[in-house]
């Protein structure tokens, strides 16, 4: 059974913020090709048979990041009272 990894340094801790900024800005540019296509489609009821797929495909990528997003999250905010105790 192998054990999930821990952050254990102050710079893996800071790594991985640099790549939740990473993601939040993917998750942006994402937001707005989304409603792009919509515009282009002029639909945006995505139970429209006319919605655009890219905008669907999109939309699931979208979704499983900020699910990546809130799991990075949560791990730096488990970590934090540890880094506190730490410095203290």
């Amino acid at each position: 059974m192998s054990m999930p990894p821990r952050f254990e340094t102050p710079r893996e801790t800071a790594v991985i913020s640099k790549i939740l900024a990473d993601l939040v800005r993917t998750v942006q540019l994402i937001e707005c090709e989304i409603a792009a296509q919509e515009e282009r489609a002029s639909v945006s009821d995505r139970s429209n048979v006319k919605y655009p797929m890219l905008a669907r495909t999109l939309i699931e990528r979208r979704d499983n990041l900020k699910m990546t997003i809130d799991a990075l999250e949560q791990r730096l905010a488990e970590r934090a009272p540890h880094e506190q105790a730490r410095a203290a």
